[in-house]
């Protein structure tokens, strides 16, 4: 049984904007059509499937990871694959299921960039609704300054503030992050947890 999702632009009903949802368009189950209309208890168009009556839920994805720092440096990965061929990122990735967000968080920087860590606290939570997912960043000190990067990752590198390619990096969910990190840094008073909403 076949089931497929494409990416289609949406319109929130609630909120007037615009964002990318996946669209079955067979049922995993039994392969049926499928349709998107209300059920009957719910407010909201779901996937139908026209033969079994399966409905197929379409919930936001977690990506998670973490900002790795070595001293005064931060981590960063030079992304090996699409989205963003060859821009920096910080370690992350979907959270899979079976794990916690901070497992998630800890695999995907052994994936991405080889490093050893101890977590720490969560530090960012950011909503990018116009692609369903929520990005979660924990701070991570590195064991050591070593990296090992996996096949998703050309380079790992340390960056001090003044080095990090701000043009060249991925995803505007990292800048966020960075400097929040680098602000809270210079105020040294902390690292409160952060939160936004990323256009």
């Amino acid at each position: 049984m076949k089931f497929h999702a494409a990416m289609m632009p949406c319109v929130s009903r609630y909120t007037g904007r615009m964002f990318q949802t996946r669209r079955f368009q067979h049922c995993p189950v039994c392969g049926g059509q499928i349709e998107y209309r209300i059920p009957a208890d719910d407010n909201r168009e779901r996937a139908t499937c026209t033969v079994c009556g399966t409905i197929q839920y379409e919930n936001p994805l977690n990506v998670v990871g973490t900002l790795p720092v070595w001293g005064d440096q931060v981590l960063l990965c030079r992304r090996a694959i699409e989205p963003r061929l060859g821009k920096w990122t910080l370690p992350a990735g979907f959270m899979e299921l079976g794990e916690t967000l901070a497992q998630g968080a800890q695999r995907e920087t052994d994936e991405e960039a080889g490093v050893q860590i101890e977590m720490q606290d969560l530090y960012c939570v950011m909503n990018v609704v116009r692609v369903g997912q929520v990005h979660l960043f924990y701070r991570a000190r590195m064991l050591a300054p070593d990296c090992d990067p996996g096949p998703e990752t050309l380079e790992a590198r340390l960056f001090h503030e003044h080095e990090v390619p701000w043009d060249e990096l991925a995803f505007h969910t990292v800048r966020y992050a960075l400097e929040r990190f680098f602000e809270d840094r210079r105020r040294g008073q902390g690292f409160p947890l952060h939160t936004a909403d990323i256009a």
